[in-house]
């Protein structure tokens, strides 16, 4: 089967033409892209180079202009913030801004006190007393050893604590008093 199979496929394989001539003349074509001068492999490198240059050389001068343009008046601002200096130990001082906010709420400390019943007075009065049982046993540590970096910041840590108890003593009878959905 496959020699009669073989033999049909020689049969038309010997009938196909063996010269295909093209529909129209090539050569003439092929001549002048022989002939025709190649292009340099530098020429696009260099346009390349030279567009670098020019957008360098546009975006300096740009930034020239803009900078020689902006040259007004400097303005400084002052820090509306003023530290002061803390010192411990048996001469200390914490400034007269902490000063003023403690004489402030002491001052409205005793007329939100009033305002409280009896037994959360005593709490208040308690944990005020042992804030500042803290504070004279930290400066009178603090005497003894100035430097003790420690030291200085439970003091600093005590002081806060006064505050934020005076503030909230303060905050507990003004949120009282304003409540009306009783």
């Amino acid at each position: 089967m496959t020699d009669k199979f073989d033999d049909k496929l020689d049969r038309v394989a010997r009938q196909l033409a063996t010269e295909i001539s093209p529909e129209r003349d090539l050569w003439p074509d092929i001549a002048t892209q022989i002939s025709a001068p190649k292009r340099s492999r530098w020429t696009p490198m260099l346009a390349q180079a030279a567009a670098v240059v020019l957008l360098v050389g546009a975006s300096s001068a740009i930034t020239y202009v803009a900078v020689k343009n902006d040259s007004g008046p400097v303005v400084s601002i002052a820090p509306e913030l003023v530290f002061e200096q803390a010192s411990f130990g048996g001469n200390y001082h914490l400034g007269p801004g902490f000063l003023d906010a403690r004489h402030g709420l002491r001052a409205e400390l005793d007329v939100e006190l009033a305002r409280l019943p009896a037994e959360t007075r005593s709490d208040i009065r308690a944990n005020l007393d042992m804030i500042h049982k803290a504070i004279v046993d930290i400066n009178a540590a603090l005497e003894e050893e100035p430097d003790n970096v420690m030291l200085q910041q439970k003091l600093l840590r005590a002081y806060r604590e006064e505050l934020t108890l005076l503030r909230r003593v303060g905050g507990l009878t003004r949120n009282v008093m304003k409540r009306n959905d009783i």
